[in-house]
């Protein structure tokens, strides 16, 4: 789509038109902006399924499901650790 394509253009011209009322940061994309805005409001729209614990972003959601799943993703190279 045009959109789309405005916003890849974004990455190769450091754009980025979409601006915090609150701090001033700039984004080039609407959908990190308003990621953004949860640091301020407090808001956590991501809620986990088993505990119901409420978390910012999706990113932080996943990072807490390793809890309850038991899963460990990441290992050492060196030594084969695994962590969360």
């Amino acid at each position: 789509t045009s959109s789309g394509l405005s916003r890849h253009h974004r990455l190769h011209t450091g754009e980025k038109p979409y601006s915090c009322g609150v701090c001033g940061k700039s984004f080039a994309s609407s959908s990190v902006l308003s990621r953004h805005h949860c640091l301020h409001t407090d808001e956590k729209p991501y809620s986990c399924g088993v505990c119901g614990k409420s978390f910012a972003n999706r990113y932080a959601l996943s990072k807490h499901h390793h809890l309850h799943t038991g899963e460990k993703p990441y290992s050492c190279g060196a030594c084969g650790k695994s962590f969360a």
